[in-house]
């Protein structure tokens, strides 16, 4: 047995369906009286939903509903600002992970109790990492402090969910466990919860082509997604994720459709690239930047930015590889393992 280390997130997991109801209790039990409800503006109705659950037992609920992809610092300052105004003393995200980036981000800056009320699979809400973007640049931190200290997952948020989000943001969350098997800093733990991840969610996913309402099937999907965020959140990042930054944060690209199409590229291993191709082509998810925006005069733009600095990867990366892969990427030619 080779040397590991391994140390747990501190944080409190709440996973079953009607869990939401819980919410109140676990404020109070901690002296919460004041929070601040956050969401997109597609998701205020949950929003209003979770201040209607906490409205008898609190002093005061407010909502923010300005969350938006890629957690741009101008949101984020608006949402500071409103802190200022209304001095809430929790912080409850409702969504996915745009919400939870922009809690993250009041977190990090205010020392605000911050609980997860994830509504996708993307898995942020059970990472110490933060993405930011300031004037067209993403950039990313890792700190314990932006960690959610609560995550509560209630299945019957995920209902609304339209299918084909579903499935992009089940392929986002399966990248975290991938890139996790092949980190340098794995270990025992995270290597199972990455492979239980896996199976979970591919399980997960075909049954939802038979019923995207299958409460079965999205308790197994986001059983996957906390075992496969965990593993994020636990181990370093490779070129994956740093691509998937670059063009979501560079170049306003989808993040879970961005997930999807680079997946393939960036593993090219034979064995895996069967096995992650026929689970794509089932799941009918879009398979090249171009189709979700990315323009092929940008190409060497994010290849500049993807060797701008360095980050750990089994293997060597160089412009020209990286460039090639972005190329096939926005082409969505077949990905195979010959670079």
């Amino acid at each position: 047995m080779e040397s590991f280390a391994y140390t747990p997130l501190p944080h409190r997991i709440i996973f079953g369906r009607g869990s939401i109801r819980k919410l109140p209790q676990c404020l109070e039990e901690l002296g919460f009286r004041r929070p601040l409800v956050l969401s997109t503006p597609q998701q205020v109705d949950q929003a209003k939903q979770i201040t209607t659950i906490l409205e008898p037992h609190m002093e005061a609920t407010w909502v923010f509903s300005e969350a938006t992809m890629h957690t741009p610092l101008d949101i984020t300052e608006k949402a500071l600002q409103f802190c200022q105004e209304k001095q809430p003393d929790a912080l409850v995200s409702i969504g996915g992970g745009s919400t939870t980036g922009l809690g993250k981000a009041i977190s990090f800056r205010k020392g605000i109790y911050h609980i997860a009320i994830p509504t996708t699979y993307a898995g942020s809400e059970v990472t110490p990492i933060l993405g930011e973007t300031v004037d067209g640049v993403k950039t990313t931190q890792t700190n314990l402090s932006i960690l959610p200290k609560t995550v509560i997952y209630d299945v019957d948020l995920t209902l609304t969910l339209p299918l084909s989000i579903s499935l992009t943001s089940l392929v986002n969350a399966l990248a975290h466990a991938v890139e996790a098997l092949y980190a340098p800093n794995i270990n025992p733990m995270v290597s199972l919860m990455a492979t239980e991840g896996v199976k979970s969610l591919a399980r997960g996913a075909y049954e939802l082509l038979d019923d995207a309402n299958s409460i079965s099937a999205r308790s197994t999907c986001q059983y996957g997604a906390w075992l496969c965020g965990t593993c994020l959140g636990s181990v370093g990042m490779s070129l994956h994720h740093k691509l998937c930054h670059i063009l979501g944060g560079s170049f306003n690209l989808p993040h879970a459709e961005t997930h999807t199409i680079i997946l393939l590229y960036a593993l090219a291993d034979g064995d895996a690239l069967r096995g992650l191709n026929t689970l794509l082509r089932k799941l009918g998810v879009p398979r090249s930047l171009g189709s979700i925006g990315f323009k092929e005069t940008d190409i060497d733009k994010a290849a500049d930015l993807a060797v701008s600095k360095s980050y750990p990867n089994p293997r060597d990366i160089d412009r020209d590889l990286i460039r090639e892969v972005i190329r096939r990427a926005w082409a969505g030619v077949e990905a195979i393992a010959d670079l």
